[in-house]
């Protein structure tokens, strides 16, 4: 009976100092992050935001975690339970912290390169963090959920078998793990040699579109009718695509118009030039109006223009032919061919 009343007493008293411990970690963590979101409100940008919000559960816990050691010191009993757990709770919080910040700055710079007005080095900037901290995540996971596992006595045994036949166990990872490391490496060498970049226009096996996503083993494209086309990442690097878009942000296009021989390409141009300049979707880049193919009963008239966007320059080439038509149709009537 002694003895039970004995350990229920350390027991509430270890339940007491984990307690105050665990008040005091939280309210200066109150404290610390009411600080931190008001020095982030004062920043011009929304990338400090997004990097408090982000650390403020793991930092939370972190903290929490942080209080019970001190705590354990003080407390033996207190000391014994902790000790048990922290092995495992010490690798997670961890792990979860340096995960958190990676994210964080992540998500930052993709904000600050939402407002940047070089598009092109914003979204070469956004493809780099965007494989790095995925990558760096993934082998924070990884390793993370080694040190946890490697505190259990069966997982390590098995790891110290293995570490003794390290040449058999290498060969058979390795065969195990070789797509998942041709992807890895494929991953990372698309964010060193930059063939796409997220937001670029492509076009591979016939499937053109914007580059909405770039994970570690495969790229996602999003075509003009909002589909999504999976491809292996490796496949960027082993064949041949097109990159609409690798210099700069916007895309040229072209409109056909044939007409027939002997009419004067002077007016046809001034009113090309007029009728583009008041849409909305040109980006004052190209506009012009050349002679491409002459043929017996046809000339071909192309009609060049430009916008910032696949979308937009649908719809520009869609309003420049109907206009031209139209223009065409009540001016110059007998210039239309029986082709259009």
């Amino acid at each position: 009976m002694a003895d039970l009343v004995h350990w229920s007493g350390r027991l509430v008293n270890a339940w007491i100092a984990a307690g105050i411990s665990v008040t005091i970690a939280l309210a200066l963590h109150l404290a610390l992050f009411a600080l931190l979101r008001r020095v982030a409100r004062l920043s011009h940008g929304d990338g400090d935001d997004v990097i408090v919000a982000r650390l403020c559960q793991p930092a939370r816990w972190s903290m929490v975690a942080v209080a019970v050691s001190i705590a354990a010191e003080a407390s033996t009993a207190l000391a014994q339970i902790w000790d048990a757990v922290a092995r495992f709770v010490v690798p997670a919080l961890i792990g979860w912290m340096l995960y958190s910040l990676i994210q964080a700055i992540s998500a930052a710079i993709d904000t600050r390169a939402e407002l940047s007005s070089d598009q092109v080095a914003a979204r070469s900037r956004q493809t780099r963090v965007t494989i790095l901290s995925r990558s760096a995540g993934g082998v924070i996971i990884v390793i993370t959920v080694a040190l946890m596992l490697f505190n259990v006595p069966a997982v390590r045994s098995v790891g110290v078998t293995l570490m003794a036949s390290a040449g058999l166990a290498a060969l058979a990872v390795g065969a195990a793990a070789q797509p998942a490391l041709k992807s890895l490496i494929a991953g990372l060498q698309m964010a060193i040699t930059e063939p796409i970049r997220i937001g670029d226009l492509v076009t591979i096996d016939n499937q053109t579109g914007r580059v909405e996503d770039i994970r570690m083993s495969y790229v996602v494209i999003r075509t003009g009718d909002e589909r999504r086309v999976i491809v292996p990442t490796s496949k960027f690097l082993d064949t041949t695509f097109e990159n609409w878009t690798r210099v700069t942000t916007g895309i040229t296009g072209l409109v056909v118009l044939p007409i027939k021989p002997g009419h004067a390409f002077s007016p046809i141009r001034e009113t090309y030039m007029a009728k583009i300049a008041q849409c909305p979707d040109w980006d004052d880049r190209t506009a012009a109006l050349n002679v491409a193919e002459a043929r017996v009963g046809s000339v071909e008239l192309r009609l060049v223009m430009s916008a910032r966007d696949p979308g937009a320059l649908d719809r520009l080439r869609l309003a420049m032919r109907e206009s031209m038509l139209e223009w065409l149709r009540e001016e110059m009537p007998d210039a239309l061919c029986d082709e259009v």
